[in-house]
């Protein structure tokens, strides 16, 4: 725990993004760059990085960012200019986020498991005119034809037709950072539709600034904190909640590539980790790949996790071998910054359904389809309005139009707020299943399965019915031989209302498909199924 950041306590309301009005933080650092100077300036000497072998100090990864901003500015990237990085987890990506920062370029982190057409989007529609690569994923990136933008292409490591990203090195080292408004974009974060191309959503200074406070107040984070980023950085949750949070607080950020369970809590003893956020299956494998007591991890104390609900098995188990390990639910998305409710961890237990409250300065509201606020418990599409919430979409009115109104970006996620202001996620608009004019929200469906014992995790989808619309169809994962289909189907008939139980099941040994960020993806699922081109079921089968 930390004592050496001012309690962040006071808001105002103020004008941003030419129209909106909002609460914000009094006292907070001017942009990106202010996180590190001001890291710097009150913990020179702590460590700020490990990444294999490499520790760096924050004055040391104060002097590799300007060496980097200056190489960078010698290739001709200024203010507003992008720079696009395809790199995975390690120190590069840190050092070239704030060396971005210090000239007022703009950074693009790029998912590395996407394929070309999907790169070569984002370098088009951003305008990249910088691109750094991981070489293991040259093979990415696009032809040069196909993206005249492109004046500088480095790699780490090897690669054919790219410059040495040591070369950034070696060009001195800039002096005065860029002084850049907190309103301006400080990176482009593409978020993964599920048609059409994907949209850049405009991460700009404040809101960055606005979520690395938020996730350090509210789970009271500090300079003696350490947490080891195993999820994405080009991701919202590895990048706010793992690097500029940490480096708000001037703690420790350890460095892995993947996640596997085994290397996972190995790195966290060896390291002292007191601070975490990863998807909840992520705790699950912990506990089903490995076992708790063979680590020290009496130091963990803070465990974040988003995107699902936390199983009450896994809550209760996690409990019993870590008691000093508080469990904290943070949902939000890449255009919230990252977390728009903070669950106390005190209330985790009692309220596993709940996201928590808003984050200091957030509005969330419940509306309908004629967007009118529905009574307090009642459900309806979230609406969230604050700091931390993006502007828009970079070179796209059309998305600004339909998914923000009066500075509420509309969430696309059903939900409600009970009367003591806890927020719940019920489903994604998508995903939930119309059972013949009955709704079935597939997250309480998933949240009652994943309570039975021999269950890793569970997604459930709408299978085409052509009486009925759909159906509920459950795909589990299962340790081997541990559960069978009819012990599901006898334990969701006590804990459901007949439409909900799912009336279909698959059962496999193999983990649920993810993408990049740890979310289940449903279409892939339905389409594995075959679910989505035709309706499966005849009413001979019904």
């Amino acid at each position: 725990m930390a004592d050496t950041i001012p309690p962040v306590c006071q808001l105002r309301y103020e004008h941003h993004y030419g129209d909106r009005v909002f609460a914000c933080y009094i006292d907070r650092p001017r942009n990106v760059y202010g996180l590190l100077s001001n890291a710097v300036a009150r913990h020179p000497d702590s460590t700020a990085l490990i990444c294999g072998d490499t520790r760096m100090t924050y004055a040391e990864l104060e002097i590799e960012v300007r060496q980097v901003a200056a190489g960078l500015r010698s290739r001709g990237v200024g203010r507003g200019d992008r720079v696009a990085m395809l790199l995975g987890n390690g120190l590069p990506f840190v050092v070239v986020t704030y060396a971005a920062a210090f000239l007022g370029a703009i950074t693009v982190p790029l998912n590395t498991r996407d394929q070309v057409p999907g790169i070569r989007h984002a370098l088009v529609n951003s305008g990249a005119m910088a691109l750094i690569v991981d070489s293991v994923f040259s093979d990415l990136v696009p032809l040069p034809q196909d993206t005249p933008n492109l004046t500088a292409q480095l790699s780490v490591g090897t690669a054919e037709g790219f410059d040495p990203y040591e070369t950034l090195l070696h060009s001195g080292t800039a002096s005065d950072p860029t002084e850049t408004g907190e309103d301006e974009v400080a990176t482009i974060l593409y978020t993964s539709g599920t048609t059409g191309a994907p949209k850049g959503a405009m991460l700009t200074g404040l809101g960055i600034v606005h979520s690395a406070m938020n996730f350090s107040q509210k789970m009271a984070l500090g300079a003696k904190d350490c947490t080891v980023v195993v999820v994405p950085m080009s991701h919202v949750t590895g990048l706010v909640a793992g690097i500029h949070t940490m480096v708000r607080c001037a703690g420790c950020i350890v460095v892995q590539r993947e996640f596997k369970a085994t290397r996972f809590l190995a790195c966290a003893a060896r390291h002292r980790m007191t601070y975490s956020l990863m998807v909840p299956a992520m705790y699950n494998l912990c506990l089903h790949q490995t076992k708790l007591e063979d680590f020290d991890l009496s130091a963990w104390r803070v465990g974040g996790y988003g995107g699902a609900p936390m199983p009450a098995a896994t809550i209760e188990r996690l409990g019993a071998a870590l008691p000093g390990l508080g469990l904290m639910n943070a949902y939000g998305a890449t255009e919230t910054t990252s977390p728009a409710t903070i669950m106390p961890a005190n209330q985790t237990a009692q309220r596993r359904l709940s996201v928590g409250q808003p984050v200091p300065g957030a509005e969330i509201c419940v509306m309908d389809g004629a967007g009118r606020e529905v009574p307090r418990g009642e459900a309806g599409e979230l609406w969230i309005r604050g700091a931390m919430v993006v502007p828009g979409y970079w070179r796209n009115p059309e998305a600004d139009a339909r998914e923000f109104t009066a500075g509420f970006w509309k969430s696309g996620d059903i939900g409600s707020i009970n009367e003591a202001g806890f927020v719940h996620v019920l489903d994604r608009k998508k995903d939930m299943v119309n059972r013949g004019g009955h709704k079935v929200f597939t997250a309480e469906v998933e949240s009652v399965l994943t309570a039975v014992s021999g269950v890793i995790e569970a997604a459930v989808v709408a299978k085409p019915c052509p009486i009925l619309g759909e159906r509920v169809h459950a795909v589990v994962s299962v340790t081997p031989n541990a559960v069978d289909e009819q012990t599901l189907k006898d334990h969701c008939a006590t804990q459901l209302a007949d439409y909900q139980c799912p009336e279909s099941y698959t059962l496999r040994n193999a983990l649920l498909p993810r993408n990049a960020n740890g979310k289940v993806l449903k279409r892939q699922i339905k389409q594995e199924l075959e679910f989505e081109s035709r309706a499966d079921l005849t009413p001979k089968e019904m």
